[in-house]
């Protein structure tokens, strides 16, 4: 059965300590049944990292959602997009007919910077942290030559840019490569403008199976990997190969021959380094070409292959539960043409790449590649 994503809504994103989860949920799921045409759903998959127990039967509950299952998902940063892929098969196998994708995180009263390392993982034990993992893998590239500062710059730069033209974004604004790289240090090299923000919001999605009509956008293909051993046997740096694995299994359910054939992507970019591995990882741009690509507009609203229209994770924001259905919204609206001056032209197949998490040994905690088509 081939599943439709009948509707997509968002809170904004950003600092928002002063609205709770039922807030935030309450803006995203209402947006999302409106969409739809909609007022109830079979069942629910909830993505949510740091919220409290019970949490997505609370939030339910305000919004008369009662008396179906409920089930709570936490896989790192692809939380969000394992809800999504968990609903997708449910619609798919015909165990429920409508069913909502919910992703969640109030980040701000939760943490006052980054993320506390995991003290029961060997690398938090250590201290750590995910600016510092990203860190090693910019250090990396900068090392070898596969990208110089000025090209991680030029991600957000972009990206920041393309947030000027979401009025649900975080951050946005017109930055230059130099005020970039002159923002404060955060974890060597990589600088305050090109760490993703602390963010607190919410995305949805319904998913209903099929019925042909015209502009409906259709699940074509969807794939979720955990991480396998990173060791000396891997060339690639933290993150790539998850991602390269996820995206063949993705591309292979799709049907399509390459990445390429993709109009519009969504990618984690929680660091400027991550787009960069990203990219080279989907396989929309040669080994090393990445950092080309963002500073030679390749990446770039007009460019051959545009990447994060929405903002991104840089500009957008964050909120780790929610970040992967945020993506699955842009790209919904995208194939519907509904995105004003960030519109990718003629777009028909947009792609979705969450991957998030650290955890010892393994090359990151999970990725999820999703594959969208407007019919």
């Amino acid at each position: 059965m081939t599943v439709a994503v009948a509707g997509v809504g968002t809170s904004h994103f950003g600092r928002q300590p002063d609205r709770d989860l039922v807030g935030l949920a309450w803006d995203a799921v209402s947006e999302a049944f409106a969409d739809a045409g909609v007022d109830a759903v079979d069942a629910v998959w909830v993505g949510t990292v740091f919220a409290p127990a019970g949490v997505a039967q609370r939030v339910l509950r305000a919004m008369g959602i009662t008396g179906i299952p409920v089930l709570t998902v936490e896989n790192a940063c692809a939380s969000g997009t394992t809800a999504f892929v968990e609903a997708h098969e449910a619609v798919r196998t015909g165990r429920y007919g409508r069913v909502l994708a919910l992703g969640l995180e109030q980040m701000s009263t939760a943490f006052a910077g980054a993320i506390t390392p995991e003290t029961t993982d060997p690398e938090g034990r250590a201290g750590l942290a995910m600016p510092a993992m990203y860190a090693m893998s910019a250090a990396r590239y900068l090392h070898t030559g596969a990208a110089t500062p000025e090209q991680l710059a030029a991600v957000s730069v972009k990206n920041h840019a393309h947030a000027v033209h979401n009025p649900r974004a975080q951050y946005s604004g017109r930055y230059t490569v130099d005020e970039v790289l002159a923002s404060r240090m955060i974890a060597d090299p990589l600088t305050l403008l090109q760490c993703c923000p602390t963010s607190d919001g919410a995305a949805a999605a319904v998913l209903t199976a099929a019925d042909g009509a015209a502009g409906e956008v259709v699940v074509r293909g969807a794939a979720l990997r955990s991480g396998a051993p990173w060791n000396h046997r891997s060339p690639h740096v933290w993150g790539h190969d998850i991602v390269a694995d996820t995206t063949r299994d993705a591309l292979a359910d799709a049907g399509l021959d390459a990445v390429t054939d993709v109009d519009v992507v969504e990618v984690h970019d929680a660091f400027t380094i991550g787009e960069i591995v990203t990219t080279e990882a989907l396989g929309l741009v040669p080994p090393g070409d990445g950092g080309k690509a963002a500073a030679g507009g390749v990446t770039a609203l007009g460019g051959a292959h545009p990447v994060n229209p929405s903002g991104g994770l840089l500009s957008r924001g964050h909120p780790l539960g929610a970040t992967g259905l945020a993506q699955l919204a842009e790209i919904t609206w995208q194939l519907r043409g509904q995105c004003g001056a960030r519109q990718v032209e003629g777009a028909r197949l947009g792609l979705v790449e969450t991957m998030g998490g650290g955890v010892s040994v393994l090359d990151g905690n999970a990725c999820v590649v999703t594959v969208l088509e407007a019919r």
